[in-house]
């Protein structure tokens, strides 16, 4: 029997309500983030109660997995659905279809590689780039931490609401490298970059080559500038072919601007060991990363944070290590991983298998834990018609009840379609759900309205 701790469930309540608050007030409100900010329920999910199991009720339960079967019935859907919902409280399984069968998880693999990165690196570390001295006279070496966040923009915005970390920017790093090699009589350089904190292939087993190609994501390394896009700013997709090497000619570009001048070709050195740095910048903390990649869905920072989460926890900060760190830390929390196959962090491999239990599994332990650790992979999820992915779902009929009251992590590739999260019922029951389409015939967003509609069951209970 799982049981639900007042104390904890308020911290995170009043967290996700004000993000709920700000992203559903309107323009110009002020919103507070207290209990009365938010009038119950919008997004309340963790709410307090007495700290005591709510008693199951076989009438709620019977009508809640009518409702869910009938929306997952749709031709749009198919017939590889798996689907969970637990009454987190008291350990009642209210719905199960094929729950244990491991189905691909597209993206809502995320929340896994979210519970693995807070545990393996902690929530308050920051990513530092630096730039120190190299093993030559007159060279310097960008050296990558593995923060694909790190944006090429002299005053970086911050995230969306709810987000407010501001990332660190190479132009304050060009900035303050030029200010050092200046008071140290420097003015004539080399750039190099080393990236050699991520190991093995820079694409996951089961990517097409057109991910990386056509702007999905960028070829993993641990040194980047917007996510290897080829321009600033989210909206462009195209990504270069090398990450690494192009964050060190847009340094490079940067010196020069400021009076260095830069020769040579920029090229992978190993950073001598113990140098001290010239400069450096730190991302925003892992758990606002994390609260990032869950409710925008960021495939390249997913992947960022497997890698680091396997350097630490998986004997390598690459995608096996990160797989290795993923089944290890699901065990530590007592998470079945039966039939699991973990191959990336985003979820963009089809090889991944993940199953609806292992995600429920997940979740009802998020929730219920007295670990502040762990905070952030509950509070990035998206809010149903509100942030991130779910902005503009439960909108239409038959879904409205699940807006601000559903959260959670989407997921969706070609003929598959994911959704798993929690939600709070109105009598009080916290609900942790899983839908896993795999092979739907579509069209897709009919699909994804059928998960939607099967969610909003759960929420309205």
């Amino acid at each position: 029997m799982i049981r639900v701790r007042a104390a904890r469930r308020t911290t995170l309540a009043l967290a996700v309500a004000a993000l709920a608050a700000a992203a559903l007030a309107p323009a110009g409100a002020t919103v507070r983030a207290t209990a009365a900010a938010v009038p119950p329920p919008p997004a309340d999910v963790l709410a307090a109660s007495s700290g005591a199991t709510t008693a199951p009720d076989a009438a709620a339960d019977k009508r809640v997995a009518a409702g869910v079967k009938a929306a997952l019935s749709g031709k749009a859907v198919g017939s590889d659905t798996t689907a969970f919902v637990l009454d987190v409280g008291s350990g009642t399984p209210v719905y199960a279809a094929a729950q244990t069968r491991p189905q691909i998880p597209a993206s809502t693999l995320k929340v896994l590689t979210a519970a693995t990165a807070l545990v393996a690196l902690g929530p308050q570390t920051r990513l530092t780039t630096t730039v120190v001295p190299g093993a030559a006279k007159g060279e310097i070496v960008l050296v990558g931490a593995g923060d694909s966040t790190l944006t090429r923009s002299a005053a970086a915005r911050t995230w969306p609401a709810g987000q407010a970390a501001r990332p660190a920017s190479l132009a304050a790093l060009a900035a303050a490298t030029a200010a050092a090699l200046k008071k140290a009589g420097t003015t004539k350089v080399v750039v190099h970059v080393d990236d050699s904190l991520f190991t093995g292939p820079r694409t996951a087993p089961g990517w097409p080559p057109t991910f990386t190609t056509g702007g999905v994501v960028a070829p993993v390394t641990a040194l980047s500038v917007d996510q290897g896009r080829a321009g600033p700013g989210v909206g462009s997709g195209a990504r270069v072919k090398d990450p690494s090497l192009e964050a060190g000619r847009l340094l490079a570009e940067r010196l020069r601007a400021l009076g260095i001048t830069v020769s040579g070709t920029v090229v992978r050195v190993t950073a001598p060991t113990g140098a001290t740095p010239l400069a450096s910048v730190s991302s925003p903390t892992v758990a606002d990363l994390v609260e990032r990649m869950l409710t925008q869905s960021d495939d390249d920072l997913a992947e960022s944070l497997a890698h680091l989460a396997g350097g630490k926890l998986g004997g390598a900060a690459s995608f096996a290590g990160g797989a290795t760190a993923t089944l290890k830390v699901l065990g530590d929390l007592g998470v079945t991983t039966t039939g699991a196959v973990v191959v990336d962090g985003s979820g963009l491999s089809g090889q991944n298998k993940v199953s609806a239990a292992t995600l429920v599994g997940l979740l009802a332990r998020l929730a219920t834990t007295d670990d502040p650790v762990l905070s952030a992979a509950v509070t990035g999820l998206a809010v149903a018609g509100a942030t991130g992915t779910l902005s503009d779902r439960f909108t239409g009929p038959g879904t409205r009840a699940g807006r601000g009251i559903v959260l959670a992590k989407t997921g969706t590739l070609t003929g598959v379609n994911a959704l798993a999260g929690l939600v709070l019922d109105p009598a009080g029951r916290l609900r942790a759900f899983a839908f896993l389409e795999d092979g739907s015939p579509g069209p897709q967003a009919v699909a994804r309205t059928a998960l939607d509609r099967a969610a909003a069951v759960v929420a309205a209970g």
